[in-house]
């Protein structure tokens, strides 16, 4: 077994009181491959946030569970390189099983959420709260979930939105022990949140998709005050990334995401831990394509691959400067 302090790591719990009490969300960005990792770091470690380095179950078994432990051991002394070491958390992005969490606990994650939002309530309480034993026991804070998000995200897919109930937080978290609960009031996984018959349009015509449930966010906090709460699928959905991909030979349709003053507003709540997945994605590719597209003699993936890189940097700088209010927070 590997634990996570030996790695450099540390866990949620610290992190998420000072998010809560300060009013900013700490970014979860997921990360599959050594650039994304790079442009993390970097962009946080430049403007001094704190991170949590989010992989899925798929992006595991993508970079292979023994080299994802060194990169996040990587990742930590890269921010003493850069100057500036950043608390760092490694975080398992819905787990779906026991097993899954206890190797990642074993392997050195420092987090894991545990996902049994799609079993019956007595079902997903009683995973929940078996997660919850073997990670505390070994000081790995846990992430829970109520309420089913819409769209697809690797193996989790879901047609519709089931949102959290605030009638049950209580005894879900009483009985659990999470130290986190992530809430359905409106995101969605992926990057075609909503579809155009779902918005309206603003006067310069632009698509404005439904606004997230704050009535049921507020209901939340008043039922379990100062609960770390938790907002997955919440990408904006640069539209410039679209547009650049759909240019140079893409073909996304009614990609839309959720606007970053909702985001903004829910960060400055009990909404601690806000993961972006899909923006990443989008600036990636799209620059990606346009480099390939405008110099189609290169064959050096470090040249198509380093610009998307910096674009990456680039974007997660101006999620913790702008959005999520998690600058100068390390």
């Amino acid at each position: 077994m590997v634990h996570y302090k030996e790695l450099g790591l540390v866990n949620s719990n610290d992190l998420f009181k000072n998010a809560v009490a300060g009013g900013y969300a700490i970014p979860a960005f997921n990360f599959n491959n050594l650039e994304q990792l790079q442009a993390i770091v970097s962009a946080c470690v430049e403007t001094k946030s704190p991170v949590i380095l989010q992989v899925s179950s798929g992006a595991r078994k993508y970079a292979n569970q023994t080299l994802l432990r060194f990169l996040a051991q990587g990742a930590v002394e890269y921010s003493k390189e850069l100057g500036f070491e950043i608390p760092i958390v490694l975080h398992l992005d819905h787990g779906d099983s026991f097993e899954l969490c206890k190797n990642c606990i074993e392997s050195g994650f420092s987090s894991v959420m545990i996902d049994g939002s799609h079993l019956p309530y007595e079902e997903n309480i009683a995973l929940t709260k078996k997660v919850v034993e073997y990670a505390h026991a070994h000081g790995v804070s846990v992430e829970g979930e109520l309420g089913v998000l819409a769209g697809v995200e690797d193996d989790v897919v879901a047609e519709h939105h089931t949102y959290t109930q605030p009638e049950e937080v209580v005894d879900f978290v009483t009985r659990t022990g999470v130290d986190s609960l992530a809430i359905s009031i409106g995101t969605s996984h992926g990057a075609n949140k909503f579809t155009p018959a779902q918005c309206t349009r603003d006067d310069n015509g632009i698509l404005v998709p439904p606004p997230l449930r704050f009535d049921i966010l507020e209901e939340i906090e008043k039922q379990i005050p100062g609960f770390p709460i938790v907002l997955h699928g919440a990408s904006s959905v640069p539209q410039e990334y679209v547009e650049t991909i759909n240019k140079y030979g893409g073909a996304l349709k009614d990609s839309i995401g959720i606007p970053e003053e909702q985001l903004r507003r829910a960060a400055a709540s009990a909404v601690c831990k806000i993961n972006i997945d899909s923006d990443g994605r989008l600036a990636m590719t799209a620059a990606i394509r346009q480099e390939l597209a405008t110099k189609p003699g290169e064959f050096d993936p470090r040249k198509y691959i380093g610009p998307a890189r910096e674009e990456l940097k680039k974007l997660y700088a101006y999620k913790t400067v702008n959005v999520l209010g998690s600058a100068g927070k390390a």
